[in-house]
């Protein structure tokens, strides 16, 4: 009896040994397959190397449309381009944020670049057919910005203090042009901040479809720098607004000011034209934007200090009355 139990048990162990070290062909077939983490870094790269992409053709829209570019600009425009996509590559590639605010606090960020794409694109397109057979594109997107720019253009406006800022013995086609493009910089920026206001009080951004986590989202913000963090963020808010309404004001004083530094005559220049116009729109409204989510970002963690101190308060009321 001994003898045939252990013969039994030898048995059942070479079955098991054997079920242990044998070939698993469905493992065999997955090993060489990516896991979950290495699906989250290609997606990562994948997004990355687009940002980038984009980035750089931003940089290269004017020279792409313009026809009369010189070897010295092109070349340029050309490292600029390729410093901006690593840039950008380098930060959306990276797992944590170092600059980018707002990055997991979609579509803040895809805001701004279309609106400044788009800034530099319809400019470019009407400027491409300057002094050539206009098309009816360019031609119906310069008499749009030129309707946009005599709308604007009253006394003490942003766009009436760009063309003052113009020599007095500059020609009326250039003043003509900067009031155009001033025109179509303007509105498009107003249409951003107008777009991004109406996503915050009517959609609810940024916690409407996910949680969102403050310190990843404000990688420049140091919450142990003192003070309350509430207080901060308000201060930063009013700030970053006040600042981006005063700028377009502003900028065009300074440009004034220092004209013997700053020839406005370089304007006559397509490309200096267009960024000029579009930094002059875009970044007011980039600031004004910036100060709206920080605003916005102190109010959600007032909020939940609120919803916090009322629950201990109800569980120190229970535990009192037990």
């Amino acid at each position: 009896m001994r003898i045939e139990r252990r013969q039994k048990l030898g048995k059942i162990e070479a079955t098991v040994t054997k079920t242990h070290s044998g070939w698993n062909k469905t493992a065999a077939s997955n090993r060489g397959r990516p896991g979950w983490k290495d699906r989250a870094v290609f997606t990562r790269f994948a997004g990355a190397a687009v940002r980038a992409v984009f980035m750089a053709l931003l940089v290269a829209t004017p020279s792409l449309l313009l026809g009369n570019v010189s070897a010295d600009a092109a070349q340029i425009v050309v490292l600029a381009a390729l410093l901006a996509a690593l840039m950008t590559f380098i930060e959306y590639y990276s797992q944590y944020p170092s600059i980018v605010e707002f990055r997991y606090a979609s579509p803040f960020n895809r805001l701004r670049f279309y609106a400044l794409f788009l800034t530099v694109t319809l400019l470019s397109v009407i400027f491409a057919d300057k002094g050539a057979q206009a098309s009816g594109m360019a031609e119906t997107l310069t008499r749009l910005g030129t309707a946009w720019g005599d709308m604007l253009d009253f006394p003490y406006s942003p766009v009436r203090l760009v063309v003052l800022m113009m020599p007095e013995q500059a020609p009326e086609a250039i003043l003509s042009a900067v009031r155009t493009a001033a025109g179509i910089a303007y509105m498009v920026s107003l249409f951003a901040l107008v777009l991004f206001v109406m996503m915050v009080r009517l959609l609810g951004w940024p916690t409407r479809n996910r949680a969102f986590n403050v310190w990843v989202n404000l990688p420049l913000f140091d919450p142990t720098a003192g003070g309350d963090v509430v207080h901060r963020l308000r201060r930063d808010a009013r700030i970053n607004i006040v600042l981006g309404i005063l700028l377009p004001f502003l900028i065009p004083a300074v440009v004034k000011a220092a004209a013997s530094l700053i020839d406005p005559l370089s304007m006559q220049n397509p490309q200096t034209l267009i960024w000029m116009m579009a930094a002059w729109a875009f970044i007011p409204a980039s600031m004004i934007m910036r100060g709206i989510a920080i605003g916005r970002i102190a109010e959600l963690i007032e909020q939940k200090r609120n919803r916090a101190y009322t629950a201990a308060q109800k569980s120190g009321v229970q535990a009192a009355s037990a």
